[in-house]
């Protein structure tokens, strides 16, 4: 079953026939990206000039030129020629073509890609910034009940089990599951990270990738994965820039309330499907449930906001803040606040921040919610689902 990804689809019709702006739908394998695109393709009934590849399917390497060939001899005499690549990072020196594609005007042009490092100087240099990113992550859990629709609290169980990637159907049974998650953080790591980086030291980069998912939530940077591992400082940099790059991984950012400003050292490491996490972790102990939470809530918030950092308002800290630079809310998440120690650790840190920003607790529990003192307590489920 395939779930219409309603707001990527909106802003790709949305910028459909601007042959000056290149639509770039990035994202980590298996969310969703080719799915998209051959959704969007699907809505172009009546044009006959649409070429769709897809470079993954291809068993030879391929340069620029051979991709600009399969392009031309596919293109017929129409006055729009509509261009889809997938995983267009799989054609070395492919920022060239798509700068051709731009300038002859007449070709709306779509390409997917796996790696952020496409977006980077030499794309934008080649096409002066004409380009429109469209992020693709995995399902939300509003998305995942209409791919596995059942009762609601059952299914976030299986949501923070397996996680949302589309092709994940816990139905088909635990087992056949945790077999794809391990193989999609397989590929990732192959084709996304060590043959971007030009490494083959899997030992390594799957020590530090067990050490981000074991420290989601937790202050985290490169010095300290260093030092516990034991691995050199420009290794370890090199390896967390790639599964960021490759999406495995997103860093947030801590933002100074008071004194308006990023500080950069002390952010935090968040996981883009908490099911891979769960895999990679077996046999590490208890799983704890609190930090899947807080990761869930992260990603929700990057669908929902542009700017999401984690608050410091002197010597507190606020989970999250969220922005769209005209509003801006604080988050804090919790598993429960049916102890009275919870309770008043969780609303400590707003009683100290005096502005009128809307402050959210936001827990597990079904019972005890609503607003005290201007701070809203609401089911975790409920506002995933937007109630």
């Amino acid at each position: 079953m395939e779930v219409p990804r309603e707001r990527q689809l909106r802003l790709l019709n949305a910028a459909k026939g601007k042959t000056d702006l290149v639509k770039v739908i990035t994202g980590m394998r298996r969310t969703g990206k080719s799915t998209l695109l051959k959704q969007f393709r699907n809505t172009l009934d009546g044009e006959d000039d649409v070429v769709f590849l897809d470079l993954d399917l291809l068993d030879e390497e391929m340069d620029w030129k051979d991709l600009k060939e399969l392009i031309h001899e596919r293109l017929s005499d129409g006055d729009v020629h509509y261009i889809f690549i997938d995983e267009i990072q799989e054609a070395e020196g492919w920022e060239r073509v798509v700068a051709e594609m731009v300038a002859r005007r007449d070709c709306d042009v779509y390409i997917t890609g796996s790696s952020s490092k496409m977006l980077s100087s030499e794309l934008a240099t080649k096409i002066s910034g004409r380009y429109v990113e469209i992020e693709v992550q995995p399902l939300s859990f509003k998305e995942y009940l209409t791919f596995s629709p059942g009762d609601t609290y059952e299914r976030f169980d299986e949501f923070l089990r397996y996680g949302s990637l589309p092709v994940i159907e816990p139905v088909r049974g635990a087992e056949l599951c945790e077999r794809q998650l391990e193989d999609v953080f397989n590929t990732v790591l192959v084709k996304d990270v060590l043959a971007h980086t030009g490494s083959k030291d899997v030992s390594k980069v799957v020590s530090i990738a067990r050490y981000l998912y074991t420290n989601i939530g937790n202050n985290t940077n490169v010095d300290n994965i260093s030092n516990d591992l034991g691995i050199g400082y420009p290794t370890v940099q090199r390896f967390v820039d790639g599964m960021v790059s490759a999406h495995l991984f997103e860093y947030c950012e801590r933002y100074d309330i008071v004194g308006r400003k990023i500080l950069r050292s002390k952010g935090k490491y968040y996981v883009t499907d908490i099911g891979m996490r769960r895999v990679l972790m077996r046999g590490a102990g208890t799983p704890d449930i609190s930090r899947p939470l807080e990761n869930i809530v992260y990603m929700e918030l990057r669908r929902r906001y542009p700017v999401v950092r984690i608050g410091s308002y002197r010597d507190y800290e606020v989970d999250f803040t969220a922005s769209d630079g005209d509003v801006t809310e604080y988050y804090q998440v919790t598993q429960t606040l049916m102890s009275e120690d919870t309770r008043e650790r969780e609303f400590r840190p707003y009683g100290k921040i005096a502005d009128n920003h809307r402050k959210k607790v936001l827990t597990l529990d079904r019972l005890g919610l609503g607003s005290y003192d201007g701070i809203e307590v609401i089911n975790i489920v409920d506002w995933l689902l937007g109630r």
